[in-house]
């Protein structure tokens, strides 16, 4: 199966000496979910920044679709930050027209779909909805795309317990089921009865790349578990 994305030698250096990323070399192949996973300061949001281009590698290389991260890979990822980037002045509907006029794979019919499902209104300004709405909606308008790849920053983290499951179903019912989405959650119980393939990374470094089920085999435990252990201060 070809890659999606290619990763070699990454490395990416804060002040000239703390390594955030550190000579990282992974492949992530198409039509899979992929947790990414690792304690804070692991260097999780950093990979994820260089990924879609808003952070420059030190040294390395991250290739997607066989391009570098730029306009090209834009217009094929979708990415769910993990703070709200959404102007608060704007009513959700509003947003969604954004997002339909800046992507070409936008499909407004998921979107009002999905606000629906939720009890969003269509017609409220951002500024009036509750955290976890503000993210829910953000999510939204991630999952409406028809990207070749998702990245999305913990996107369960603000919401309640009783919409996780939901969201979650919203994540795998509503993406290109040929794309791969790369999921990064503290929330490792979750999520990981969706996932395919999990990534342990420490300091920057790959600690594991492996499918979930193998690792449930070889392991004799569940990825929350043997996250525990690998992790255990």
């Amino acid at each position: 199966m070809s890659s999606l994305v290619e990763i070699r030698e990454l490395t990416k250096a804060y002040g000239g000496k703390a390594l955030a990323v550190n000579n990282l070399n992974l492949d992530l192949s198409k039509g899979k979910i992929i947790g990414l996973l690792g304690p804070n300061g692991s260097g999780k949001t950093t990979l994820i920044k260089m990924m879609n281009g808003l952070l420059t590698p030190t040294h390395g290389s991250i290739l997607i679709n066989g391009s570098k991260p730029g306009p090209e890979t834009k217009a094929v990822v979708s990415y769910l930050p993990e703070r709200t980037y959404l102007e608060s002045h704007m009513k959700v509907h509003e947003l969604v027209e954004f997002y339909s006029d800046f992507y070409a794979d936008f499909s407004k019919e998921k979107a009002y779909s999905m606000l629906t499902a939720l009890n969003i209104d269509s017609n409220a300004k951002l500024k009036v909805l509750s955290k976890g709405t503000k993210e829910k909606v953000q999510l939204i308008l991630v999952m409406s795309r028809s990207a070749d790849l998702y990245i999305l920053d913990e996107p369960i983290a603000g919401v309640d317990p009783a919409a996780r499951d939901y969201i979650l179903r919203t994540i795998i019912s509503n993406y290109n089921e040929n794309a791969t989405i790369l999921l990064s959650t503290h929330l490792i119980s979750d999520i990981e009865n969706i996932l395919d393939e999990v990534i342990f990374l420490k300091y920057g470094q790959l600690i594991c790349h492996a499918s979930v089920d193998n690792l449930r085999q070889t392991k004799g435990k569940s990825v929350d578990a043997y996250f525990r252990e690998v992790f255990a201060c």
